[in-house]
């Protein structure tokens, strides 16, 4: 089975591979341009950047339904113990753990980690994915920092970083993002969202395609890349 990474619009990723089906910062319910309903969604690891509401999103009713296992740093994981998920396991930035099907390792990011309740969230962080051959680095939430140079000498297959701007990196330094990373493939995310971080992602991908050696794959929600 080929990897299948499919946008759920915003930051929110749903990562298919032969063992499993991982799902990155879940902001599905309240998410004017999510393709599907939070009851739909089968997932058996749930991954969580950050503490903002529009990350954690639908984590808790999904990992209640479905017993996924949620990885995130250990103060989220703390928290979301304490909201009634059963199954969660703690990392931090810097390191990596191997799963049953493949490894991540959590990245830094740029950002803050609030949780909806005002309780500390943490350090906020990216993802690196080692699955199957391939390396997938989501940023998530975060502004650009010279260290994604860093990331880029792992060899990276696909890069998923945002270029909404105003909370994030906008399109200026989500291409000098990738000229540090130098990934094969770059997914652009978190825009459209709201009006505020409104982007043209067409004229974006020209731009880095002819600056860069990267492909640029714009999805709409509900749009997959395989690998």
């Amino acid at each position: 089975m080929k990897i299948k990474i499919t946008w759920y619009s915003h930051a929110c990723l749903f990562i298919e591979t032969s063992k499993a089906k991982l799902l990155v910062d879940p902001f599905i319910s309240g998410n004017p341009l999510s393709p599907i309903q939070a009851e739909e969604v089968a997932a058996d690891y749930i991954f969580v950047s950050h503490g903002h509401g529009d990350h954690v999103g639908d984590t808790i009713a999904i990992a209640k339904r479905t017993g996924a296992t949620v990885i995130s740093n250990f103060e989220i994981q703390n928290w979301l113990v304490n909201q009634g998920v059963e199954n969660a396991h703690p990392q931090h930035i810097g390191g990596g753990f191997d799963y049953p099907w493949g490894r991540v390792k959590l990245t830094i990011a740029q950002h803050g980690s609030a949780l909806p309740d005002g309780a500390y969230g943490g350090n906020p962080c990216g993802f690196l994915f080692y699955i199957e051959g391939k390396k997938i680095y989501h940023a998530c939430d975060t502004g650009l920092f010279y260290d994604m140079k860093l990331i880029g000498e792992e060899g990276i297959d696909v890069a998923i970083i945002p270029i909404g701007d105003n909370f994030t990196m906008g399109p200026d330094d989500a291409l000098r993002a990738v000229k540090l990373i130098e990934p094969d493939q770059v997914v652009p995310i978190h825009y459209d969202t709201f009006d505020i971080i409104k982007q043209d992602p067409q004229s974006w991908a020209a731009t880095v395609e002819r600056e860069t050696a990267a492909k640029v794959v714009v999805l709409k929600p509900g749009g997959f890349l395989e690998l």
